[in-house]
């Protein structure tokens, strides 16, 4: 490929694939070329860390190239899910009324936890054993921060760049203060900045923004953080099954990791693009997930590890849906480990979370 990447894209059978393009970057520049030549769709498909915006290597495809994220498979595509459109399209497209066709398996805490804890990577998928994966996600782990780091170039320390990473993870689902994050790593602001941007371009971590709205005042700018696979985010703590159903908390930043991760790879397919955002307000109101698309419709979503809920648990979005118009906010649901739909006031519902899937 590096004496002559023109030549080798040029005479190979279309579509070509290019893996760990950042490897060899003057494939892209010949890819660039070829593509003026003759416009054909489908040509060619680059798969590898986005190195060049880490780095600084320039990326010369503007308007040739389609960037398309690479997330873990979603329980909807592991399960072969039927359902049409998605899940942000089915409730804010119609009469939401709650009716979901939900399967007659409905997981309960237990159950949901297991399912995080197998990730939505399909090398860990196929491990049979709870101590096969946990061999796969440490060495995933131990991959990330040695070997990708090395490629980037632009860590130069990978032992601090793995506290970093654990203490992201602690706090998966959450929204620290940046700045006791950052000192109780040890870390200048400029260095875990270039961490942060590392773990996004990877899909390792993802920090959703906070929402706002000129109806609402003292919101929190605050991001709140997600490891994106669950199984990961509880290695890279060291917390197993039993581990996590004795703690409440992690089992709720677990579960919360979890929903996060089926939504958010649904987020740009729908009839126009969605956005995910959470909200908090004053310290006392705060809503998990806050789903908005472009034509400014919006659903809230608040998530428990519960298998039982009541409205007390809608009550911010009870007050959220208050504050907006009625065309704009178009459900609140709380997400939960129970196992039936139950209207808990207007336009606002305790959902299984299996429903993401039904």
């Amino acid at each position: 490929m590096a004496s002559d990447p023109d030549a080798v894209l040029r005479d190979g059978e279309h579509p070509i694939l290019v893996d760990e393009w950042q490897l060899e970057p003057s494939a892209l520049s010949a890819a660039k070329r070829l593509i003026d030549t003759n416009d054909a769709n489908g040509q060619f498909i680059f798969t590898g860390s986005a190195a060049d915006e880490v780095s600084g290597m320039s990326w010369p495809g503007t308007g040739r190239f389609i960037r398309v994220p690479m997330w873990g498979l979603t329980q909807r595509e592991l399960q072969g899910s039927q359902q049409d459109g998605t899940f942000f399209d089915l409730v804010a497209d119609s009469e939401f009324d709650g009716t979901f066709g939900l399967s007659h398996h409905r997981p309960d805490t237990g159950g949901y936890l297991e399912l995080a804890l197998m990730s939505g990577f399909a090398q860990c998928l196929k491990r049979s054993t709870d101590r096969s994966r946990t061999a796969w996600l440490n060495s995933y782990i131990d991959h990330l921060v040695g070997r990708d780091v090395e490629l980037i170039g632009e860590i130069r320390e990978p032992l601090l760049f793995r506290r970093y990473l654990n203490a992201v993870a602690a706090h998966t689902a959450g929204s620290p203060n940046a700045a006791k994050l950052i000192q109780s790593v040890g870390l200048s602001r400029e260095t875990a900045s270039r961490y942060d941007t590392f773990l996004s371009r990877l899909f390792v971590a993802e920090q959703v923004p906070a929402w706002s709205s000129n109806r609402l005042t003292r919101v929190s700018g605050r991001a709140k953080r997600y490891i994106c696979d669950p199984a990961v985010a509880a290695a890279l703590v060291g917390a197993d099954r039993r581990t996590i159903l004795r703690d409440a908390d992690l089992l709720g930043r677990v579960i919360d990791t979890f929903v996060a991760a089926q939504l958010r790879p649904e987020l740009g397919l729908g009839h126009q693009p969605v956005n995910m955002f959470h909200l908090r307000q004053d310290g006392r109101r705060e809503v998990d997930l806050i789903l908005e698309r472009r034509d400014s419709a919006v659903i809230a979503i608040e998530v428990k590890a519960a298998v039982s809920v009541d409205v007390a648990d809608a009550r911010h979005l009870l007050w959220l849906r208050d504050q907006l118009p009625e065309s704009e906010y178009k459900a609140g649901i709380v997400f939960y480990t129970g196992a039936h739909v139950v209207q808990l006031s207007a336009k606002t519902w305790a959902v299984p979370i299996c429903a993401l899937w039904a």
